[in-house]
């Protein structure tokens, strides 16, 4: 992944942090200027080490203006895209295991148990077939 117009970024500390924007230009080695206005960031120029790049990538031109930048974004369905990852999936899973009450976490650390136990069990056959045979 290269640092290039048209990049999609996700903000990973500082203003706007778990967002994503659009690189809109290069200022030099350690920052961009980045432009998100489908997800609520505004221009603004940016460091490289708050920013992580992802594997999508916005056809735009150069210093393009907001408005064409939301349209473009739009166009590549990049939202829809995004929530489709992994990455994604992993950070609203983390959002809301921080949200749990401790008897949501008691019935989580419980529902494992049980699992836990059920894969034991079946491993314990598997073993026992595989010693016989």
């Amino acid at each position: 992944r290269m640092v290039e117009i048209g990049r999609v970024v996700f903000i990973g500390k500082g203003d706007n942090e778990g967002k994503l924007a659009t690189i809109v230009n290069i200022v030099d080695g350690n920052k961009v200027l980045i432009d998100g206005p489908a997800s609520g960031v505004l221009r603004t120029v940016r460091n490289l080490k708050d920013l992580q790049l992802t594997k999508f990538k916005v056809p735009i031109r150069l210093q393009q203006r907001t408005k064409n930048v939301e349209k473009a974004w739009t166009e590549a369905e990049i939202s829809k895209k995004w929530a489709e990852t992994t990455w994604a999936k992993k950070l609203a899973a983390r959002k809301i295991r921080a949200n749990l009450t401790d008897f949501e976490r008691y019935k989580l650390m419980r529902a494992k148990q049980a699992r836990n136990r059920l894969i034991k069990v079946e491993l314990a056959k598997l073993k026992r077939a595989a010693r016989k045979a």
